[in-house]
């Protein structure tokens, strides 16, 4: 079934609050090389602690949600980037919705903690390397082909 996400996630966040987790598939190229449109998928839970690295989903605009990285937060002001962009977005810090803290990834049915060393090393680095990220992104896309319409 597929419902938009200005309906969707204010139902997600309903469940969060109630204590439930959420299992979503993720859709769109934000967050890519290393999360895939249609592909995989993230477990969230309720935004309770968030620090500088998160990977949250969050409302930047009226019905607009999308699940990126923190990467900076200033009082209450939380500044967002996708890993597979070049530009950040912000928001409240009311409006983030929830923490994603494991990625299915690659169809495996065991998840990626982003509290695991391996989650770890790759943020660290990935942020590290965002002045080069239009070129590394154009070179994966190159190798790998990995960019796909969203409407497939």
């Amino acid at each position: 079934m597929r419902m938009p996400n200005a309906k969707l996630i204010p139902a997600v966040g309903e469940l969060l609050k109630e204590g439930h987790t959420v299992t979503l598939p993720l859709r769109g190229n934000s967050m890519r090389p290393f999360l895939v449109h249609k592909r995989d998928k993230a477990l969230l839970v309720p935004p309770k602690a968030i620090k500088t690295g998160d990977p949250v989903l969050a409302e930047v605009s009226p019905k607009h949600y999308v699940l990126h990285r923190i990467v900076k937060i200033e009082g209450d002001t939380i500044t967002l980037c996708g890993d597979g962009n070049c530009a950040t977005e912000s928001c409240h810090r009311d409006n983030v919705v929830a923490l994603a803290v494991e990625f299915y990834r690659k169809g495996r049915t065991r998840p990626d903690s982003i509290y695991s060393l391996k989650w770890r090393v790759y943020s660290a680095l990935w942020t590290r390397l965002f002045p080069l990220r239009r070129y590394l992104l154009k070179l994966h896309d190159v190798l790998f082909n990995s960019r796909r319409p969203l409407d497939d």
